[in-house]
């Protein structure tokens, strides 16, 4: 039946080749019980090789007198499942199942019905002496039992070949011998190989010995005359069918529960973040709808209108005041980009917080409520509502104090101060909590030069090679010093394998900063290069460390603050002005147009139909890309909890598995999951609803949330899930079941 002509195995590790057995000569067949053994050398390596479970590098193997060099994984996976049955040393069996369902499992995958099932385990364990245990979990069993049980699960199987590694190892003397006992006695009509190390132990029952070392078969010898049989197949393998896969699905799912936990919360997480990002737009769908809100500009006076220069050039002066002259043209704002942001300032013990968007100081009209009109250009004028809290009864709090705006580093601007000098009450404010700032031009050209420098791209071009200076670590980062001189610049040392002879004293490179409204560049010459000894005394750095330098500064590029600022304080490049009637709006803006302007009049811009559209394409855009993050983030968290189930699928791929069933398990066990996180967030939502909970989050989705949206979350969802399933699987299956076992054990 199982015929090895000069079969050899060998194992590859890091450059290293080992040797697990060599030039092999057996023959074997139905009616033998074989008795393997030796000190040491290749005897369960060649178990694996005769049952499909690691393959061979020379020789050739026949099964009923076919070739299987030939074969592939599935052509393995397919004779292990008709063929096969393993008894292991190691037992193999899944310690979260209870003693009938490690049996049942077995029969599950061989497509062997329910009431059939049953009566087979029943009988099984009787035979094994393990009737009382079969609700046990096999974790709460002793090493005896459990080797009974991993012998009753090949026994379940039924098939022509058994083959076992030490099944007696663990068995005290009478069960070890009840158990070569029942082998010797099914390998009437079966071949059984086993291995053992106590040939004593099996001497009396065993029809052939097989004496190993080093790799190589020193003996092989026949005890016993056997009647060699045809192989008489008692059961009709079938696939395993959906329903089976359904409950085996859902039976991993809960049966290690910190498993599913972890799992559990994973999803949640992409459940909530999906929601959340969804629902957020929802919302500003229904507010543009609502109150023509944009999400461009946040000062959507209809009476506004946005100024380019069509050739993309900034404004001159001559330009400007032209546009001031204009009887229809009301006011004119020069740094409009300013009054589109949101702006937000603390004192200096962080004690109150006040946030709004920033407006020219001369559209300010009429008198203020409290306290005075600015004289410098650090005074600014508040309006808000008269409720809130500032207003109300902490004007003291606010008013003549000096407060800052914050860094990306959450640390005060001292250089971006304001004091509130005047407030006015607004009578209807869209929000209660948010206030206008009125400004001066002043303070506006230093917003505008705070927003040129965060939002602008700056590429260094060192020595031929392009770099981006915006990433958040200290490779060709751009910073000030005063200690550098106008045009030049301080590098680091090690920059100096950029260049010619390792040295870059008196080379020229180039600064480019680009951003939507204009870009620049300027050279600058190489006039010393730091290193961590004489850093300090070359710039003169405040609190400078030594232990410091590779984190906090090696690797800047320091130039003169004069350079800096010339790079991003620029002139005009949009302007918005304000019509004095909107009956007027379409004659100014004509005449702009005919003056060579492109415009934009901001009552165009309200939402309607195109806007509602631009808001859902970049609401695909953002999903899609949120997706896709939350793709990769969860598929390596889950990657790392399922980790522990790689065991799992290889022992159910050495039972006789499939790749395609072992991976619709994980597919079902994920969607499982993915469903409950899916269900019980509807659920919370309609406690919500009740009142019974009040989820300012969930709030928001039952507001502005409808059917097809959560239809369309859901296939998300779903799609991920199977996704990552797939990925997954791909990855753990597409190697041979020993290879994966190995790395797992």
């Amino acid at each position: 039946m199982i015929k090895l002509k000069n079969v050899s195995k060998f194992y590859y590790s890091k450059g290293i080749i080992a040797t697990g057995f060599t030039k092999v000569n057996l023959e074997f067949n139905i009616g033998e019980f074989v008795a393997i053994t030796g000190e040491s050398g290749g005897k369960s390596t060649l178990l694996n090789v005769i049952s499909g479970l690691d393959s061979y590098e020379e020789g050739e193997m026949f099964i009923n007198n076919m070739e299987t060099s030939h074969y592939l994984e599935k052509d393995w996976e397919i004779y292990r499942r008709k063929n096969i049955g393993n008894i292991y040393q190691n037992f193999n069996l899944i310690n979260s199942y209870t003693v009938y369902q490690n049996i049942d499992l077995i029969l599950s995958l061989n497509g062997v019905k329910k009431e059939l099932r049953k009566q087979k385990i029943i009988e099984l364990l009787k035979k094994v002496d393990m009737s009382k245990y079969q609700n046990t979990k096999v974790s709460k069993l002793s090493g005896g039992q459990k080797q009974r049980i991993a012998i009753a699960r090949a026994l379940a199987k039924d098939v022509p070949v058994i083959i076992a590694d030490e099944p007696t190892g663990s068995l005290d003397k009478r069960s070890a011998m009840n158990i070569i006992k029942l082998l010797k006695e099914i390998s009437e009509d079966k071949l059984v190989i086993i291995v053992t190390h106590n040939y004593e132990q099996v001497s009396e029952y065993v029809t052939r010995k097989i004496t190993m070392h080093d790799g190589k078969v020193l003996e092989d010898k026949s005890i016993k005359n056997i009647k060699k049989t045809q192989i008489q197949r008692t059961n009709n393998y079938k696939n395993m069918n959906f329903l089976n896969k359904l409950q085996l699905g859902f039976r991993n799912t809960f049966n290690v529960i910190p498993k599913f936990i972890l799992l559990f919360l994973v999803y949640a997480f992409i459940v909530a973040s999906l929601m959340g990002e969804y629902s957020f737009f929802k919302k500003n769908e229904y507010e543009l709808d609502k109150a023509g809100y944009t999400y461009m500009f946040r000062d959507t006076d209809d009476k506004r209108i946005l100024l380019n220069k069509k050739d993309k050039t900034e404004f001159t002066k001559q330009e400007i005041e032209k546009l001031k002259k204009d009887k229809h043209i009301k006011t004119v704002i020069e740094n409009d980009t300013v009054i589109d942001q949101y702006i937000a300032f603390t004192d200096e013990e962080r004690m109150l917080w006040l946030q709004g968007r920033a407006i020219d100081i001369d559209q300010f009209e009429g008198k203020v409520d409290v306290g005075r009109i600015p004289k410098d250009p650090n005074e600014v004028i508040i309006v808000g509502d008269k409720n809130n809290y500032y207003l109300k009864v902490g004007v003291e709090d606010i008013l003549n104090k000096k407060l800052y705006s914050t860094t990306n580093n959450d640390e005060l601007d001292r250089e971006n101060e304001i004091v509130i000098v005047g407030i006015k009450y607004e009578e209807t404010p869209l929000n209660s909590y948010e206030f206008k700032f009125y400004i001066s031009k002043e303070k506006q050209k230093k917003m505008l030069f705070d927003t040129h420098q965060k939002y602008s791209t700056i590429n260094i071009d060192f020595m031929g090679e392009i770099h981006n200076s915006n990433n958040e670590s200290n490779q060709y980062k751009l910073a000030v010093n005063n200690r550098v001189t106008k045009n030049n610049a301080i590098i680091s040392e090690d920059y100096n394998k950029k260049c010619e002879k390792n040295n870059c004293l008196n080379k020229n490179f180039s600064v480019n900063v680009a951003n939507q409204y204009y870009t620049t560049s300027s050279e600058f010459k190489i006039e010393k290069t730091y290193n961590e000894k004489n850093i300090n005394s070359i710039l003169e750095l405040n609190n400078y460390k030594k232990e410091n330098f590779e984190e906090q500064y090696n690797g800047i590029i320091y130039i003169n603050p004069e350079d800096y600022n010339e790079l991003f304080n620029k002139g005009t490049y949009q302007m918005s002005v304000y019509v004095d009637d909107i009956a007027n709006l379409d004659n100014v803006t004509k005449k702009l147009e005919d003056s060579g302007y492109k415009t934009l009049k901001l009552k165009d811009a309200l939402v309607d139909e195109g806007a509602t559209e631009i808001m859902k394409i970049f609401k695909l855009v953002v999903t899609c890309c949120l997706v896709f993050v939350l793709f990769f983030i969860s598929y390596f968290i889950i990657k790392i909890i399922l980790k522990s189930r790689n065991t799992y699928f290889s022992v159910l791929r050495m039972l006789g598995a499939n790749k395609n069933v072992c991976k619709q398990l994980l597919i079902i066990e994920l969607l499982v999951i993915t469903n409950l996180s899916y269900f019980l967030f509807l659920a919370l939502a309609e406690l919500n609803k009740t009142n019974f909970l009040n989820i300012n989050f969930i709030n928001t989705v039952n507001t502005y949330f409808k059917l097809n949206d959560y239809i369309v979350l859901y296939l998300i969802l779903t799609i991920m899930s199977l996704l990552i399933s797939i990925k997954y699987a791909n990855k753990l299956f597409k190697n041979s079941v020993m290879s994966v076992y190995r790395e797992e054990v």
